[in-house]
């Protein structure tokens, strides 16, 4: 069973893009790096917002019930 609380083994592109020099680029790829980048940020942070309410959902389904 996967538990999606621990950690998973996968390649680091954001560690990898961070580390590579910038110093070859021109203003206008530079541009055109900021808006992938700002595309990407919003696609995850989507994703995140669809997880978490997924989570919510699935944790408010098996809740137990108070029995007043």
């Amino acid at each position: 069973m996967e538990d999606d609380n621990l950690p998973r083994m996968r390649s680091d592109a954001a560690n990898q893009l961070r580390a590579e020099p910038l110093d070859s680029y021109s203003q206008d790829e530079l541009i055109g790096r900021i808006a992938l980048l700002e595309a990407e940020i919003a696609r995850v942070k989507a994703h995140h917002g669809k997880a978490e309410d997924h989570r919510r959902f699935a944790d408010a389904l098996f809740q137990p019930k108070d029995t007043k």
